[in-house]
C-alpha cells in the first residue's frame, strides 16, 4: 500500500488524492513534536484561567459565557454533538478520506492546538479503513462544522461510520478495527469541528480532475480540428510566443503533440484560411482553463498546509489569538472563477459540434449506411441534441455560489463563504463538460469514419482514436447511443489523454 508522510514537507492535492483512493498515511515525527508543541501552549493558558474563545467559554453567541473548569471536558463532547447537524445523502468515501487527511495535516502543524490522540486516532481510521458517514448540506463555509462533527462523533465512538463495506454505528467500527475513541481534552472537540476538510479536501479532488479535463479537451478540440478539416496555425509556436499565459503555452504544446504527422500540415489540406472562432481560439479559451487550474490549486495547497484554527495556537509566542483563517475565501472565489472557464470550455466544444454536423453532412453525401436503414452506428451524431441540452445547464451553474448565505447566530456569523457548495458545483460542472467532450469525441469519430481509409491523423489523435473504438467495439449488448456514450467517458481522463 502506498504511504503519505504527513508532517515532513507540505502536502500537494496529488498526496490528497492517493490518500482519498486508499494510500496510508504516517505521522512524521517533526509533526509530531509541533502537536505536541501546541498542547502545551494549550494547556498553559488553562492554567493561567484567563477567558479564551472555545477553550474555557461557549462560541458562537455564546463567546463571553466562561464555562466552570470540571465542566470543560463534557463541553467538547457536547460541542461536537450539537454540531453534527447536516442532513442529505452521504458524501462519497473518497471525500470522507480526503476531509481526513486535511484535518490530520492541518493539526500537524501544530496551530489547533489538539491533543496528539487526537491526531492518532485520525490516522489510524484513514488506515484502517474506517469511513464516517457524512451528510453532504449543512457548512455555510465558514469551517465545515456539521461535517467534520460527523467526523469527530466517529473518533469519540460515537456517529455512524463504513468499515469494511457494512455501516456500522461509529464506536462498533472503531472496535472492530482495533482503534480506541478518543476521549477529548479542552479545545479537542473545536479542533476537530472548526475546519475546512470537506470544502478544501473535496477542493484537491476537484482541481486535479480537472487539470485530468483540460488535457482531455486538448484531444478533443485537436480531433475535431482534423474532422472539420480546420487551419492549424493557430497551435503553431509563434502563437505562445506572441501572449506567454503559461496556460496556453501549454495547450499549444498539448495540441501540438497530438496532431503531429496529421494530414493538416500537408499543403492545401485545410478547408479555409481561417476557422470559426471555436476552433481559432481554443488555445486562448482551453489556455485561460488551465490558468485558473492553477490558481485553485494554489489557493486549497495554501489552506491544506496552513493553519486555520481558532483560537490559533502560537507556539513561537506561547498564545493564543481568536482569528478568522477559518475562512476559506480565497478557494472559494476560485472555484466560482473555474466554473466560468469550465463553461467556457463547454461552450467552445458544443459549438465546434454544429461545425462537425455540418462536415458528416456534407462528407456523407448520399451514403446509404447513415440513413435510416442504414448498417453504421454514428453515436456522436445521435447525442447531439443531448449536448445542446447539457450547455444550457453547464451555463447555468457558472453562476457564483459565494454570495447568497445570510447572517447566522444572532448575527455574530454574519459573513460566510460557501465553499463546499462552489467546490460541489465545480464537480458538477466538470461531470457535464466530461460528457460534452465525450460526445465531441463521438461526433468527430462519425465524421472521420466516413473518409479513415486515407485521412492521415495525428500520432496523437489517432491513438485517441484507437482507444474510442477499442470500447465501442467491446460491447455487445448494449449499443445504445447512452451506453456507448458511458463507456467512453469512463476513458476520457485521464486514460485518453495518456494513450493520445
Amino acid at each position: 500500500m502506498d504511504v503519505v508522510t504527513i508532517g515532513d514537507q507540505p502536502l500537494t492535492v496529488a498526496d490528497v488524492r492517493k490518500v482519498a483512493r486508499g494510500a496510508g498515511i504516517d505521522l512524521h515525527a517533526g509533526a509530531i513534536d509541533r502537536i505536541r508543541a501546541g498542547r502545551e501552549v494549550v494547556n498553559s493558558a488553562l492554567a493561567a484561567d484567563k477567558p479564551i474563545y472555545g477553550l474555557n467559554t461557549g462560541v458562537g453567541h455564546l463567546k463571553d459565557v466562561r464555562l466552570p473548569h470540571e465542566e470543560l471536558r463534557r463541553a467538547q463532547e457536547m460541542l461536537v454533538r450539537t454540531h453534527a447537524g447536516g442532513l442529505g445523502p452521504p458524501e462519497t468515501t473518497e471525500v470522507v478520506r480526503a476531509a481526513l487527511v486535511v484535518r490530520l495535516n492541518g493539526i500537524s502543524r501544530g496551530g489547533s492546538g489538539a491533543s496528539f490522540p487526537v491526531a492518532e486516532v485520525l490516522a489510524a481510521m484513514l488506515n484502517a479503513g474506517v469511513h464516517p458517514i457524512v451528510p453532504r448540506y449543512g457548512s455555510v463555509g465558514a469551517a465545515d462544522l456539521p461535517q467534520m462533527a460527523a467526523i469527530a462523533l466517529v473518533a469519540i465512538g460515537e456517529g455512524r461510520a463504513e468499515y469494511r463495506d457494512e455501516t456500522l454505528p461509529g464506536g462498533e467500527a472503531l472496535r472492530r478495527a482495533g482503534i480506541v475513541p478518543v476521549v477529548l481534552e479542552p479545545k479537542d472537540g473545536l479542533a476537530l469541528v472548526s475546519a475546512n476538510g470537506i470544502s478544501v479536501g473535496n477542493g484537491a479532488l476537484v482541481v486535479m480532475r480537472a487539470a485530468d479535463l483540460a488535457e482531455a479537451a486538448d484531444v478533443a478540440a485537436a480531433l475535431s480540428l482534423e474532422a472539420a478539416r480546420g487551419n492549424p496555425s493557430t497551435i503553431l509556436p509563434v502563437v505562445g510566443r506572441a501572449k506567454p499565459y503559461p496556460g496556453q503555452i501549454s495547450t499549444l504544446h498539448s495540441m501540438q503533440t497530438a496532431l503531429q504527422g496529421s494530414y493538416l500540415f500537408e499543403p492545401g489540406a485545410p478547408a479555409s484560411i481561417q476557422d470559426p472562432l471555436s476552433f481559432r481560439v481554443v488555445p486562448q479559451v482551453h489556455g485561460a482553463l488551465r490558468e485558473f487550474i492553477t490558481f485553485a490549486r494554489r489557493a486549497v495547497e495554501m489552506e491544506l498546509n496552513s493553519m486555520s484554527d481558532n483560537p490559533l495556537v502560537s507556539v513561537e509566542d506561547r498564545t493564543m489569538v481568536s482569528n478568522g483563517n477559518f475562512h476559506p475565501i480565497v478557494p472559494a472565489i476560485a472555484f466560482d472563477s473555474l466554473r466560468i472557464a469550465i463553461a467556457h470550455v463547454g461552450q467552445l466544444s458544443e459549438r465546434r459540434m454544429s461545425h462537425l454536423w455540418d462536415a458528416f453532412f456534407e462528407t456523407a453525401g448520399d451514403a446509404a449506411d447513415w440513413r435510416p436503414g442504414g448498417t453504421s452506428e454514428f453515436f456522436g451524431l445521435w447525442l447531439r441534441y443531448a449536448a445542446a441540452s447539457q450547455i444550457a445547464e453547464l451555463k447555468q451553474l457558472a453562476a457564483p455560489a459565494t454570495l447568497d448565505v445570510p447572517p447566522l447566530d444572532m448575527e455574530v456569523e454574519d459573513h460566510a463563504t460557501s465553499a463546499p457548495l462552489t467546490v460541489r458545483k465545480t464537480a458538477s460542472a466538470l461531470e457535464l463538460l466530461e460528457s460534452l467532450l465525450t460526445i465531441e469525441m463521438l461526433l468527430a469519430r462519425d465524421v472521420v469514419s466516413l473518409s479513415r481509409t486515407w485521412l492521415k491523423l495525428g500520432t496523437g489523435t489517432e491513438a485517441a482514436l484507437r482507444a474510442i473504438d477499442d470500447v465501442l467495439a467491446a460491447s455487445a449488448d448494449d449499443r445504445s447511443p447512452a451506453a456507448m456514450h458511458e463507456l467512453v467517458r469512463k476513458v476520457v481522463a485521464p486514460e485518453l489523454y495518456d494513450r493520445a
